[in-house]
């Protein structure tokens, strides 16, 4: 049951049930019509699937789009026949389906533009012969399943998409933090970074936001009249609050990936120990990286758990971080401050996470 219950929470398999529901529905509501409009049921559960969308404002905003879209489709088919009977037919449905793509790209469709051509073509196939019966039969049951689409979106565990941003965020906070703990690596071996080969990976980063910042957009929209909202609106809230703070540190992040790879700070000459400044810096940033990987404390406080020992030895590592940088005497200006900066860039993220300790470690 519990497997179940997991996987009612993915949007995915919500959108599955709700159009189900909703087709269905659209479907009986259908065939208890008149006959001029039973006959024609099945264009209901069509309405009912365009309908549903993973928000209740996606839903809304595609129902009412798409049904103009047709009518539009229908009164453009139906106005240039009309105007060109003296035309061949292959010429005739060549004008308005070129006028169809014009209509298409005015912004007011957004993604059910394409219903505009589809409608004009099929009015000038199959709808010519009793044009008014055919928008009543086609547009009319499709708006009465779009409206049963939009119904069901509502009231079925109406979405909020909150399991999707969870996930992106994991997954992004992975991938931030893996990309940090390639940096130290690289650091400890000696071995100068690539610049192409980070190049390669903050594609990989910025990929990975691009995803996290989508989820969350799409969470703020599911909460426009969601009767859900107000009950979890301090989940969505702290949703958006660690997108942005993991969004923060990845801009951190990739200025202080940038000074390292580019300039190499720990290799020119500010270092009173041989190699040393290498793994100093590799520590610092394995020490953010731990804490991105630990985003929640698993205790009430009253003792350290993971999240407070990784914070504690990022805040560990940062410290001699900035007592070497104390200590030494840098001939290599750039070199100087660019080690400087990467150590505020790491206090900096460390801060957007809200990175403090709650009980003091063992000595």
């Amino acid at each position: 049951m519990g497997a179940v219950w997991v996987q009612l929470h993915r949007p995915a398999v919500q959108r599955g049930v709700r159009a189900a529901v909703a087709a269905g529905l659209a479907w009986q509501v259908a065939v208890l019509l008149p006959p001029l409009l039973s006959e024609y049921a099945y264009y209901a559960p069509l309405g009912a699937v365009i309908a549903v969308h993973p928000t209740i404002a996606d839903s809304a905003s595609a129902a009412w789009r798409s049904v103009l879209a047709i009518l539009t489709g229908f009164a453009l088919a139906v106005g240039l026949y009309e105007l060109t009977r003296a035309v061949p037919n292959v010429l005739t449905i060549a004008l308005i389906v070129a006028a169809a793509i014009a209509v298409e790209q005015w912004r007011l469709w957004r993604e059910q533009a394409s219903w505009v051509s589809f409608a004009a073509v099929l009015m000038i196939t199959v709808g010519l012969d009793d044009p008014e019966t055919y928008v009543l039969r086609y547009a009319g049951l499709t708006l009465l399943g779009a409206a049963i689409g939009v119904l069901v979106t509502t009231v079925l565990f109406p979405p909020l998409q909150l399991t999707r941003a969870v996930e992106q965020i994991a997954r992004t906070r992975a991938v931030l933090a893996a990309h940090l703990d390639d940096v130290a690596a690289t650091l400890r071996e000696g071995r100068v970074p690539d610049p192409a080969e980070w190049a390669g990976r903050t594609a990989e980063l910025d990929r990975a936001l691009d995803r996290m910042r989508a989820a969350e957009a799409q969470v703020e929209r599911a909460r426009r009249a969601n009767p859900r909202a107000r009950r979890w609106q301090g989940r969505a809230a702290g949703i958006r609050e660690e997108s942005r703070a993991v969004d923060r540190v990845a801009v951190l992040v990739d200025d202080l990936t940038s000074l390292v790879v580019e300039l190499q700070p720990h290799r020119r000459g500010i270092d009173l120990v041989e190699a040393g400044t290498g793994w100093v810096l590799a520590d610092a940033l394995a020490g953010l990286a731990g804490v991105v990987r630990t985003p929640h404390h698993s205790t009430d406080g009253t003792t350290p758990d993971l999240r407070d020992e990784r914070i504690a030895a990022a805040e560990a590592a940062l410290d001699r971080l900035v007592a070497l940088l104390r200590t030494a005497r840098g001939s290599d200006e750039d070199g100087f401050f660019a080690l400087g900066a990467v150590a505020v860039g790491v206090r900096r993220g460390l801060a957007a996470l809200d990175a403090h300790r709650r009980q003091e470690q063992p000595a």
